[in-house]
């Protein structure tokens, strides 16, 4: 069986599978939310949050990161994320609004970062940085416990107040690469890579 390549680098594996799924149900779990159906976006959701939980981890485990790999997961976070976001406004609003400026100092700094991604090198900013990715879990898990088991001021401010944390990182370490690249730990490797070199 050929395997399928693009720019010399084998897309077709498990990792990539489980983010393009998260592509495709997107428009489901979208539809649910418009309609009011709450049960099945959870549902959804839930195993979308899953499945970015065990792509990353799968591809790194199994040495199957690619830069399509990474492109992809990103793309397929940041519409589940959309999701998540969504179903936050429309379902849980009356438990977040009175919290909501670490939440738009959030999306502040998440969007800053691919408006400087964009700027610096016309793509989308697939680091997949320490601190970005345990923000991701973090939230993911903090969106799971909200709408399964409520709203926990405490672990909203941690999940909300790192991820904003990390997307600095991002836009400082965005600022100081030459081009995007997979396997960019943080700022601190970064940073000591170029004294060392």
């Amino acid at each position: 069986m050929k395997q399928l390549t693009i720019n010399g680098e084998k897309v077709l594996n498990v990792p990539n599978l489980l983010s393009l799924y998260r592509l495709l149900v997107f428009p489901v779990i979208l539809y649910m939310a418009l309609s009011g159906r709450e049960e099945s976006f959870v549902i959804l959701l839930c195993i979308s949050l899953v499945s970015d939980i065990l792509d990353g981890n799968i591809a790194r485990f199994f040495n199957l990161q690619t830069h399509f790999g990474a492109a992809l997961d990103n793309l397929a976070d940041i519409v589940t994320y959309a999701m998540a976001l969504l179903g936050l406004f429309l379902f849980k609003w009356s438990d977040i609004e009175p919290h909501a400026w670490i939440l738009y100092l959030f999306l502040s700094v998440f969007v800053l970062s691919y408006i400087v991604s964009f700027v610096r090198f016309g793509k989308i900013p697939g680091l997949h940085l320490y601190s970005a990715v345990s923000a991701g879990y973090l939230q993911g898990v903090f969106f799971f416990v909200l709408f399964v088991f409520g709203f926990y001021p405490w672990f909203y401010y941690l999940a909300v107040g790192w991820g904003a944390i990390a997307y600095i990182e991002k836009i400082f370490v965005l600022l100081n690469l030459d081009d995007i690249r997979i396997g960019v730990k943080g700022l601190y490797w970064l940073l000591k890579a170029k004294r060392e070199s």
